[in-house]
């Protein structure tokens, strides 16, 4: 038997030609892979593969901006956002930032070109060695940020990354390294919900991004490696351990010296913070108006491609009236009242000892009402019947209830059936001022507590029972007819037969005829009769309605005592013909907006018209100078030391359930209100619940400090000027000089409705 033998040259070439072909098929499945790849990459940038957003989409990002609210010095007052993010320029932000996120999360930003390749080599290395480490630039971040990941999964995961990769180049192909870092600081989120470096160094340093020290650049960016985790408000120990960290980089890229790290490191970083959300920070109540506002304006409104405006998502800039300082000294000038109006207030009998609560009727229906309208009532009906979520309602439970102290606020254990009483039993307030001749709104405290009590208390749909604020409106319509200051009056009880069938005594007989000026600073209710009777009903509603009140005015005898509900702003409106010389100035509280550009969407001024003429508005000045002198609102002499040039009018309604104060220097106007929400509860005396015990010590305490602050720009010493060619009776009632109590303290003015009147 013969064995084949093969050559040992055959046996080579075999062997030769599967390792050419092995060798063919290596570089196949290569070219394969690189093709695949290439196609794959070529299918993502041209949007084959999933969304891939365009070269307009990339430079222009549409992430929402939050809109902002500025008072008129620039101040942010609030911002109104989905997502709290506001933009800045790469000029607008300081180099420590850009240092420090630059030494932190991209050492070689600018010598890679949206991919590093030394960083994405060593993955695999820091993987064997169980080490996490970020190997993301700062351009693939930002294209994260801009365009978030979704339904992220193993097997996505990497189409994902290769994605952000695809975007990253397109980035550095179309943006420049500053428009980058620019756009990614202005994205990135940081703790608390705030997105942008302009919004966390304003939330947490109370600074814009150009003045951010070195150890706060670190702290900032420090949270970017997990917001949460590296608060520094919940959690200064790691936040603090995060900073010395990015000093730490910043040192080993050469942006900071040895010596001032070793400073930085051993001093603390204190917070300034300043989140402005919903219910805190200056003006709550203005913001909120603002707010609706703007947002019934951007219907109207459209951006170039024709779509509406969205005050959340555009980035607005939105200009407003309001004084600073003024809006804080009416927030203080409230609670500087309230405190102790308040504890009087619980003192009286029928609240002190919870008897109100007992009575049957309107007391018992507003008190089922607001345990209906709760929240843990619609709550706990969702699951039980409305017998056993009351029963629930009666049960003590933890809870946190306003309180007038540091702030505003209490821990405390009662049920929620009592915590609405509880509630129900604080007085509130809003407080208005203004320019009466440019009609700007200077201030603007819609009620004491935002958070607790969100209804506002000077918007133009708040409406309250005015009292004798109205009188002045009447006696200068009287006056502008022919009446004069030093005229007699009657104050007589007032026949009406086409309203009632016998005379309508609402108080002040006994003080027989008397001069007009001596009617009004003592607010005598049946002189108010017979002026109205003398001028007719029905031209005093028109001549009212002509002074910007637009709320309902029923023509009956009772209008000349205030019976009617109107609101702050309106009075304020109608007020400022007095001092701007019988123009009429509406009062508005907007300037303008701008887009995120800086485009003019609308702008806005006030609108005036003459009502009266200037002999007649001065007439009233003097007239109204006698409420303060010698009349109604003689406290704010003798009690508050306001020796000024001021006129005014008090206001108290049927019962004390609303306490008015409105009064004006030759440069601003203001006007409170006081009360409860429910006009049921009430003050039980004249003594506490009058207008210028209730209202008007809170105008005094502004107006101390406004006087006592150059910066607002009003002159203490300046005073009303007279027309050219005035012609008067004689000087208003005397100037109190301090020497005794006014003549007028003990005059309250009290609105007596109609003898027929079914109101309580």
């Amino acid at each position: 038997m013969h064995t084949l033998k093969t050559h040992p040259q055959n046996t080579k070439n075999i062997t030769a030609d599967k390792t050419r072909r092995r060798i063919r098929r290596l570089w196949f499945g290569f070219v394969f892979l690189l093709l695949s790849f290439i196609l794959l990459v070529i299918g993502i940038e041209n949007g084959l593969v999933g969304y891939m957003p365009s070269l307009a989409e990339l430079e222009n990002p549409q992430n929402a901006i939050s809109s902002e609210v500025l008072a008129a010095d620039g101040t942010i007052l609030g911002r109104y956002y989905v997502l709290d993010r506001s933009n800045s320029k790469f000029h607008e932000i300081s180099p420590n930032i850009i240092n420090a996120l630059l030494a932190t999360e991209d050492a070689r930003f600018y010598e890679h070109a949206g991919i590093d390749p030394v960083a994405t080599i060593a993955i695999p290395f820091y993987v064997l060695m169980n080490k996490k480490r970020g190997s993301s630039t700062i351009t693939q971040q930002l294209a994260k940020n801009l365009f978030p990941r979704e339904k992220k999964s193993m097997l996505t995961l990497p189409f994902m990354k290769l994605k952000e990769w695809v975007l990253a180049v397109k980035l550095e192909r179309n943006l420049t390294k500053r428009e980058i870092i620019t756009l990614y600081l202005n994205t990135v989120p940081f703790a608390d919900n705030v997105y942008g470096i302009k919004n966390a160094s304003l939330t947490f340093y109370n600074k814009t991004p150009d003045k951010v020290s070195v150890d706060e650049a670190a702290v900032l960016v420090g949270m970017l490696k997990g917001n949460t985790y590296y608060n520094p408000r919940t959690r200064p120990k790691r936040a603090r351990e995060r900073r010395n960290v990015v000093m730490e980089q910043m040192v080993k890229y050469s942006y900071l010296n040895s010596d001032e790290f070793e400073r930085l490191k051993a001093k603390e970083t204190p917070l300034d913070y300043h989140k402005i959300d919903y219910h805190d920070g200056i003006a709550p109540y203005f913001r909120q108006v603002v707010e609706q506002y703007v947002k019934d304006a951007c219907k109207d409104l459209k951006k170039p491609d024709g779509t509406p405006y969205d005050i959340y998502k555009d980035g607005l800039k939105i200009y407003t009236t309001i004084d600073m300082r003024m809006q804080r000294y009416g927030e203080e000038a409230i609670e500087q009242h309230l405190t102790e109006l308040q504890k009087q207030f619980l003192a009286q009998p029928g609240y002190v000892d919870g008897a109100v609560w007992k009575k049957k009727g309107s007391v018992q229906n507003i008190l089922t009402a607001a345990i209906k309208a709760s929240d843990r009532f619609q709550a706990l009906r969702q699951d039980m019947t409305e017998e056993d979520a009351m029963a629930e309602m009666r049960k003590p439970i933890k809870m946190r209830v306003f309180a007038w102290n540091k702030g505003r606020s209490k821990d405390t254990v009662m049920s929620p059936i009592d915590s609405i009483k509880y509630m129900k039993l604080f007085l509130q307030s809003g407080f208005l001022a203004m320019d009466p001749f440019t009609g700007e709104v200077k201030a603007w405290v819609g009620g004491i507590d935002h958070k607790f009590f969100m209804y506002d208390h000077v918007n133009i749909n708040t409406k309250r029972q005015v009292g004798s604020t109205i009188k002045p409106l009447l006696y200068s319509f009287a006056i502008d007819n022919g009446f004069s200051p030093c005229g007699i009056v009657s104050t007589a009880p007032q026949e009406f037969p086409d309203f009632l069938d016998h005379p309508y005594d609402a108080g002040g007989s006994d003080e027989g005829d008397i001069p007009m000026k001596t009617a009004l600073a003592k607010s005598i209710n049946n002189a108010a009769l017979y002026i109205l009777k003398q001028v007719r009903i029905d031209p005093f509603v028109d001549f009212a309605q002509k002074c910007g009140i637009s709320s309902r005015l029923d023509p009956v005898p009772a209008i000349a005592l205030g019976a009617a509900d109107i609101s702050l702003f309106e009075m304020l409106g109608a007020y400022s013909m007095f001092p701007n010389g019988g123009m009429h100035t509406e009062p508005f509280f907007l300037t303008k907006i701008e887009d995120k550009n800086g485009m003019l969407v609308k702008s806005f001024a006030a609108k005036q018209k003459e009502l009266i003429n200037p002999n007649t508005a001065f007439k009233m000045v003097k007239m109204m100078r006698g409420v303060v002198n010698a009349g109604t609102g003689g406290r704010l002499r003798y009690r508050y030391g306001i020796h000024n040039d001021v006129a005014g009018k008090t206001g108290t309604t049927n019962n004390q359930a609303d306490a008015w104060f409105i009064a004006y220097t030759p440069q601003l106007l203001a006007g409170v209100w006081v009360g409860c929400d429910d006009r049921v509860f009430r003050f039980r005396s004249e003594r506490l619940g009058q207008g210028a015990a209730a209202a008007l010590p809170i105008w005094a305490y502004f107006m101390k400090r406004v006087y006592a602050d150059p910066k607002t720009g009003i002159d203490p010493a300046k005073t009303f000027q007279q027309p050219q060619g005035f012609d008067d009776c004689e000087a208003e009632p005397g100037f109190y000089d301090g020497a005794a109590k006014p003549p007028g303290e003990d005059e309250i003015e009290t609105v007596r409705p109609d003898p027929n009147s079914d109101d309580e």
